[in-house]
């Protein structure tokens, strides 16, 4: 296991639907999307999709990727939280996505989850 700031490149194809654990191995749901900053080149946000029953009632979080490891050799990332910090964490559902761009609000996202920002 090691971090995304080492040297590896995937296509998002390959990310997106991957899983997400945290490292007790609870299953914290899946990779749904990716946030791409295209003024820097870099990836801002996983959105990750967790609870519900198939895509219903579920929830969706932007994460930070600097927030998780990647598990290569189960094809997976790993993000140290548990069940009840996501659930009590801030989402959205599908119908009523954020503005990514506002810094306000991916300071607090970045803040939320104890990681610097990625543009600064």
């Amino acid at each position: 296991m090691s971090s995304l700031s080492s040297s590896h490149i995937l296509s998002s194809s390959t990310i997106s639907g991957d899983k997400v654990v945290n490292r007790q191995g609870e299953d914290l749901g899946d990779i749904k999307d990716l946030m791409i900053d295209v003024d820097s080149g870099r990836v801002a946000y996983a959105v990750l999709e967790f609870g519900g029953l198939l895509g219903m009632g579920s929830k969706l979080f932007a994460v930070p990727l600097s927030a998780m490891q990647i598990d290569t050799e189960n094809h997976r990332f790993i993000f140290d939280k548990d069940k009840d910090a996501l659930e009590t964490a801030p989402g959205f559902d599908k119908d009523h996505w954020p503005d990514f761009s506002d810094r306000e609000w991916g300071s607090s996202v970045h803040s939320h989850y104890g990681v610097r920002p990625y543009w600064e």
